[in-house]
């Protein structure tokens, strides 16, 4: 599987299918990895992959801190997350793409249009996080995460993340669990910080990834002066809230939001009308 050295930082990535560039921010919240795409929930179930890369060439990759990436203990922000997509353009040589963003995906494709508009040929928001009880539920996740640092040390922590589950599934072990399973070198350093800095290091994050009650990833009056052609399908669950979506269609001029029932979002119905927009948004 090939890797770029982004930043410092390890990410895996995979290029599959041919024609135009679709850059695709994985779905799977603390667990966003390129096989999510096959493997969850929606995405199987309507195997959109498969069908988008018979048109597309689908750039695939480990979020960083999820899957086979590296990651770096800091204040994590949205940024962090985009420049890791622009970055790996870069090393693809690359100048434009259409962006895909999943699930949490959606906020670093939202922030990566912001910070490189002219970069961005096209976007699809599909089930955007978002919403009173997403915001709630993430804050408690980093919460217990904290409380078990607190309580038990660094060193506690390094050995729950070697029994393989992620944060999203058991908060205990921190938004670095998967980094700390497989990067020896990565999990010694974490064990010598200083607990109180780190504790901030977290806090800082949670407040700065989670700090509104609607779709996170950029500001609403960065968003309103997108001109960004922009197709957003909803979800309707507690992490996917349709108001977050609704949200969306208001901030983005333009935007397509395509009012369809989850029940409906079927292998017969999703591709064809992501292929219809993608196909629409190239000709423009």
């Amino acid at each position: 599987m090939p890797t770029a050295n982004i930043d410092g930082i390890i990410t895996h990535y995979e290029v599959v299918g041919f024609g135009p560039p679709l850059l695709m921010f994985a779905p799977g919240g603390f667990d966003a990895h390129r096989h999510q795409w096959t493997k969850l929930g929606v995405y199987a179930q309507t195997r959109m992959l498969e069908h988008l890369s018979g048109s597309y060439r689908c750039i695939l990759f480990d979020r960083r801190e999820c899957g086979e990436s590296g990651g770096r203990v800091e204040r994590v922000t949205w940024s962090h997350f985009a420049l890791q997509g622009r970055a790996l353009l870069e090393h693809l040589n690359i100048e434009r793409a259409h962006l895909m963003g999943g699930c949490m995906g959606c906020g670093p494709a939202l922030s990566f249009a912001v910070a490189w508009p002219s970069a961005v040929v096209s976007m699809v928001l599909y089930w955007p996080v978002g919403g009173a009880r997403y915001r709630i539920n993430a804050h408690a996740r980093f919460a217990e995460h904290l409380a078990y640092a607190q309580q038990f040390g660094l060193e506690e922590v390094v050995r729950l993340a070697a029994e393989g589950k992620p944060f999203n599934r058991d908060p205990r072990g921190g938004p670095w669990a998967s980094p700390l399973r497989h990067d020896r070198a990565f999990a010694e350093a974490f064990i010598k910080q200083n607990v109180d800095d780190y504790k901030l290091i977290v806090a800082g994050t949670a407040r700065t990834l989670f700090d509104r009650d609607t779709a996170p990833g950029a500001e609403p009056e960065d968003l309103l002066r997108l001109r960004t052609s922009t197709l957003i399908v909803p979800g309707s669950d507690a992490s996917h809230a349709t108001s977050a979506a609704r949200y969306l269609e208001e901030c983005l001029h333009g935007s397509e939001y395509w009012d369809v029932p989850v029940d409906r979002q079927t292998e017969d119905t999703v591709p064809r009308r992501l292929l219809q927009f993608l196909g629409a948004s190239r000709d423009m």
